[in-house]
């Protein structure tokens, strides 16, 4: 019976799994390398060796009735979308409700993680950490690994001659903390990510002129989306997950790349990706096309190579002067703690994991990693139902097929990877399609039938509405009592810090007319499309 289990990392993953082992009857030990919690959304005006890194500026993408932990809802005060110090404030208020801190060794390096010799029968670890000089030893049944994937940048140096001979300076995004240095600069970054948008658009304000270069392009997207609201509300939904995966591959496409354009037109900014139906994780800013517009930031290609003062791009065109280069150019997967590197990693920088969580060739299921997987849904919930399942298959409560049959799992999810969002090295998927993947293996996936059938409200809502965490909460094990009135009262949360003038009382939520313009008028048209050229004697 595993009774043990190391947590590597205190942010928001390492919290889920600690509180996960809880519910349990697990008893985790979390080591954490800092003397805070908070992982990546805890702001140091250095980078630290070994942790993630942040700028000033940034703010969540999700907003948070989509990114809370599915028992804990943010405050109705705090804005939907979050400046960093404000969801690490919200991380401190989970931690302490539930009590967590007192799991948590803190200011303690995780120096190396192997499997004991008698790892085969028992699935036992062996855990070597480092606090104040001092090295320790310690047995533990499961290891949970929570320490992210945004540590090791990436600089591809190899990729871009001339570096070595550029005059100028260049750092990473996460080296990243603030403008100011900048002033009156030339400014080029590489990379069209959230972190470049960010940047480039924050050193708009301040720098001589700033130049974006991107290899493949990418969608932009906005956080305030029709009408106003919170873009994710409205489209991260059960219903519109049914729609994209039940039309025809041509129909779908066609939507997606009209949806992405409703703003503006991305070829007409230099934006568009290489292949526009892939469904790439977008970039998440409502202020980088008016800069665009305005000249402050202006897109280019690849480099081809720099030269002392110049980079020269892959249409030919030369940029003189140039101060500054900054690499928005990600991160690679860093696990120096594994003693055996490739139980996770494999070639070409990509893992091999079961549901994204577990490696497949393990004698014992007893080693989870969680937070790897990157998709439109909001990280706090997808490491929280990840942990509930680690610690569901370390107790063997849930089980697993066969390692050929777990490979054969993995080879299909990749295969359907590359179809819809492109070869990367981030693990991508279907937010709601690997939720409800995750819930119904644990007994937590909402029964949309049963519950048009006992509590119709709230399957419309559930099913219609925004798929906000709380629905993984609903039933199973980890159940909460208060999911039902949290997802009847999610758009009250979402509109109280908007409507902070008093003004005529309209709709408190997305109307009946709104979901039809949607989503059911658009599907009812092609439905009529389709049967009108069916009618339609071919020549």
């Amino acid at each position: 019976m595993v009774r043990r289990v190391a947590i590597i990392g205190a942010g928001v993953s390492g919290l889920a799994s600690i509180k996960s082992c809880l519910e349990e009857g697990l008893e985790p030990t979390c080591f954490e390398k800092s003397d805070d919690i908070g992982g990546l959304w805890r702001f140091t005006e250095t980078p630290e060796e070994g942790r993630a890194s942040i700028y000033p500026s940034v703010f969540t993408n999700s907003c948070k009735e989509m990114t809370c932990y599915p028992d804990f809802p943010f405050p109705e005060n705090f804005p939907n979308y979050m400046h960093n110090s404000k969801l690490q404030e919200y991380i401190q208020m989970f931690a302490k409700h539930f009590d967590l801190l007192k799991y948590i060794q803190f200011k303690t390096l995780v120096s190396k993680i192997k499997k004991r010799p008698d790892f085969p029968v028992t699935g036992q670890w062996d855990v070597i950490t480092e606090k104040d000089g001092k090295m320790e030893t310690a047995i533990f049944d499961a290891v949970m690994i929570c320490s992210g994937h945004h540590v090791s940048p990436n600089i591809p140096v190899d990729s871009f001659p001339g570096l070595d001979k550029f005059r100028g300076s260049f750092i990473h995004s996460r080296d990243y903390k603030g403008p100011e240095k900048f002033k009156g600069k030339k400014v080029l970054v590489i990379g069209l990510g959230n972190s470049g948008c960010d940047i480039a658009v924050e050193l708009s304000n301040i720098a001589a002129q700033v130049f974006i270069s991107s290899r493949s392009g990418s969608w932009i997207m906005r956080r305030v989306w029709d009408e106003g609201y919170p873009w994710d509300m409205l489209v991260l939904t059960r219903f519109e997950t049914f729609l994209r995966n039940a039309l025809p591959t041509a129909i779908s496409d066609w939507l997606y790349v009209k949806q992405m354009n409703r703003w503006f037109r991305h070829e007409n900014y230099g934006l568009i990706p290489l292949n526009r139906t892939l469904r790439k994780e977008p970039v998440f800013n409502d202020d980088l096309p008016s800069r665009i517009i305005c000249g402050t930031v202006v897109v280019k290609p690849n480099v081809k190579k720099f030269t002392e003062t110049s980079a020269i791009f892959q249409d030919g065109s030369v940029q003189e002067g140039l101060d500054y280069i900054i690499f928005a150019t990600g991160y690679t997967y860093y696990y120096p703690f594994m003693d055996d590197n490739s139980i996770i990693k494999s070639s070409n920088n990509e893992v091999t994991l079961y549901k994204s969580i577990l490696p497949p060739r393990l004698e014992k299921p007893t080693l989870a990693v969680i937070g790897l997987v990157q998709s439109l849904g909001a990280t706090i919930p997808t490491a929280d139902l990840q942990a509930r399942w680690s610690t569901r298959v370390f107790k063997g409560l849930c089980k697993l097929p066969s390692v050929s049959s777990m490979m054969d799992d993995i080879n299909e999810k990749m295969g359907k990877k590359l179809k819809w969002f492109g070869q990367s090295d981030t693990i991508q998927t279907d937010y709601i399609v690997y939720m409800d993947e995750l819930a119904s293996d644990i007994g937590a996936k909402p029964n949309i039938l049963r519950l048009f059938l006992t509590a119709p409200k709230l399957a419309l809502k559930v099913y219609f509405g925004p798929c906000t965490p709380y629905q993984f909460r609903l039933l199973g094990p980890g159940k909460w009592s208060g999911a039902k009135d949290a997802i009847l009262t999610q758009w009250d949360r979402t509109l109280k810090t908007t409507r902070t003038r008093v003004v005529q009382n309209t709709e408190k939520s997305p109307p009946l007319q709104f979901l039809l313009k949607m989503f059911v008028l658009p599907l009812l048209l092609i439905v009529f499309w389709l049967g009108l050229t069916n009618r339609i004697p071919a020549n």
